[in-house]
């Protein structure tokens, strides 16, 4: 079909247009209003390793240059983003929080738990869903032109996202500080078996000062207080639920659905086809 018929079609269906719209945003409008809302917890972060006398710094030699280029995280604080979204991080909060609790009652509310009844699909959650829950519900935003992280936890109720926020950067940091004092606590107990056997007089001086610094790296993961992520803002949650957006998400409704009722009557149109023309009659030749 030509692009001239199909405008001057469209032209003719305008009020069939103008009603699909309608319809459209009627049911997107009534779909975004009904959305449940929920509130968002957030907490600012910072890499311990460029913050004060950074732990990293005082375990290991590093670069002068590292990090200047290359963005991503690295060091604990790549393992402190790890955690954050690990299986054992919602398994934490499978057991210290009513997750598992909330995800099913959820799940068996409202007309897609009679389905799933009906259906005789699962019911019960468990620690699968709570992992899916937090992959969804968590964001770890860098600053554009700074080191700070963002973490958002998106939460139903005020109090337990702001609970579960502080919950999940208290267990990764725990993590990396566990880690940290388990490999120097075996470094410790290998080296002096080692020096309780050797005789050579130059190796052990090698040995004694590999122990001075297993000492340090211990001594340094108990004395400081942020070993892999330093809070530059506490944990906080907003006052007011604003997930979703429901402004924009009726102002992109009210963009779309004038496009997509165009989109389908011309569809329509299209699948319809084009009528034959009429043959063109002969005129006698004088």
């Amino acid at each position: 079909m030509p692009l001239d018929t199909l405008i001057l079609r469209l032209w003719v269906l305008r009020r069939r247009v103008a009603l699909l719209a309608m319809l459209l945003l009627a049911s997107g409008a009534t779909l975004v209003l009904s959305w449940p809302r929920a509130f968002v917890a957030e907490a600012l972060v910072a890499p311990s390793e460029t913050t004060g006398i950074a732990t990293s710094s005082l375990l290991s030699p590093s670069p002068a240059f590292s990090g200047l280029l290359d963005p991503r995280p690295t060091g604990n604080f790549a393992i402190y983003l790890g955690a954050l979204r690990s299986a054992e991080a919602a398994a934490m909060l499978a057991a210290d929080t009513p997750l598992l609790a909330e995800l099913a009652a959820r799940r068996a509310a409202g007309p897609g738990g009679a389905v799933r009844g009906a259906l005789g699909l699962r019911l019960a959650v468990d620690l699968d869903d709570a992992r899916a829950w937090l992959a969804r519900n968590l964001a770890v935003t860098q600053t554009l032109g700074a080191v700070t992280w963002t973490l958002a936890l998106t939460h139903p109720d005020r109090d337990q996202a702001l609970d579960a926020l502080r919950r999940l950067h208290g267990f990764a940091e725990a993590k990396v500080r566990a880690d940290l004092e388990d490999m120097a606590r075996r470094r410790i107990v290998a080296l002096e078996a080692r020096l309780a056997r050797e005789p050579d007089l130059y190796i052990r001086q090698s040995l004694y000062e590999m122990l001075a610094q297993q000492q340090r790296v211990g001594l340094v993961v108990a004395a400081d207080e942020a070993v892999a992520a330093r809070l530059v803002s506490a944990p906080m949650v907003e006052q007011r639920a604003s997930v979703p957006n429901r402004p924009l998400l009726l102002l992109l409704l009210l963009l779309a659905a004038p496009l997509a009722a165009v989109a389908l009557v011309a569809a329509g149109l299209l699948a319809a086809g084009q009528p034959a023309p009429r043959p063109l009659r002969m005129e006698p030749a004088e």
